[in-house]
């Protein structure tokens, strides 16, 4: 009897020993991809943010030979999705694709993660400007002649965004603070309502990305003002950029980027931040890009968190002063 005890107690302690072995070996990094890795996507199919991830994914897949699974979880401005990423384990099997407005966010929410420090970037994507149109009904041709007119008429010049807290929104009220403007935010669900109502000169100026009002720009319906970018785009050569008037505006991007949870293994950042570099030179990834108004934009994982470093106390700042709150509040 004592021979049968002994016996079972050896195998059990070498079952143990190997289920743990085959654990370890799953979480291994160098293991990394050995199961379906998901990519959450915070906002709804169908939008910009959905659309590279989905070429991204696949492409992922081909590189790995492990599925890159895309999912949607949109809601609360796409902090929802972020926070189900910001809290899952840091083992690369959960990760998450952003826009610009990832940095925009802790100024209206509070969030339950740190928006910085607490995740892994991995690479930015794309980036690219918002362009300052006017309107018909602007009675202004150049941005200076914008902000005079502003500064003559406080409460009278109209500007729309995609909504409440966006980086639309959030750049204008930049403007407004460091020129000693006061202009009115209109919000609108989507660049499409706002973009009907300035063409039809119910609105007087709109800040929006190139790929919704370029083609309205080249047919001499809508007038471009400013790019919010630092240097001129090259799409628009002629289109000043707002810190040719304003020194102290610096640059205000609309981008795309990619991390994951805080803590995920380097060898597994790396190796994710150089498949990324190769998926973005690829021809189906570039048109995508392209397509949304954007340019190719990698970047190191730590040049990513110093963006967010630099943007989210800024727009913090900016939401404080102008006192925003999300929509309903």
């Amino acid at each position: 009897m004592k021979y049968f005890v002994t016996c079972w107690i050896g195998r059990i302690a070498c079952m143990m020993a190997l289920f743990g072995t085959t654990a370890l070996a799953a979480e291994n990094p160098s293991a990394w991809p050995s199961r379906p890795v998901k990519i959450i996507i915070p906002f709804s199919p169908g939008g910009g943010t959905d659309n590279l991830s989905r070429v991204l994914g696949q492409k992922l897949t081909e590189i790995f030979g492990q599925p890159f699974i895309v999912e949607n979880r949109p809601g609360a401005g796409g902090t929802l999705g972020s926070e189900q990423v910001a809290r899952a384990a840091p083992d690369g099997y959960t990760l998450c694709i952003v826009s610009g407005s990832y940095s925009a966010n802790p100024a209206l929410h509070k969030l339950p993660y740190d928006p910085i420090n607490g995740i892994t970037p991995i690479a930015l994507l794309a980036k690219g400007p918002l362009i300052v149109v006017a309107g018909p009904s602007l009675k202004a041709n150049t941005f200076p002649e914008l902000i005079a007119l502003a500064k003559n008429s406080p409460d009278k010049v109209t500007y729309g965004s995609t909504g409440i807290g966006s980086n639309a929104h959030l750049v204008g009220e930049m403007v407004d603070q460091i020129t000693g403007t006061k202009m009115v935010h209109i919000p609108y669900k989507g660049a499409g309502p706002g973009l009907t109502d300035l063409l039809g000169g119910n609105l007087n100026l709109g800040y929006y990305t190139s790929v919704v009002v370029t083609p309205h720009i080249k047919s001499g319906k809508l007038r471009a003002l400013a790019v919010t970018t630092d240097k001129r785009v090259d799409s628009l050569p002629g289109v000043p950029t707002i810190s040719e008037f304003i020194p102290n505006f610096g640059s205000a991007e609309h981008w795309y980027g990619f991390w994951g949870p805080g803590g995920i293994d380097a060898s597994i950042v790396k190796r994710l931040n150089v498949a990324v570099a190769k998926v973005i030179e690829t021809p189906e990834m570039r048109e995508k890009i392209l397509a949304e108004g954007f340019t190719p934009a990698h970047s190191s994982p730590e040049e990513f968190r110093q963006r967010l470093a630099i943007e989210v106390p800024r727009w913090i700042r900016v939401a404080k002063t102008a006192n925003i709150k999300p929509a309903g509040e």
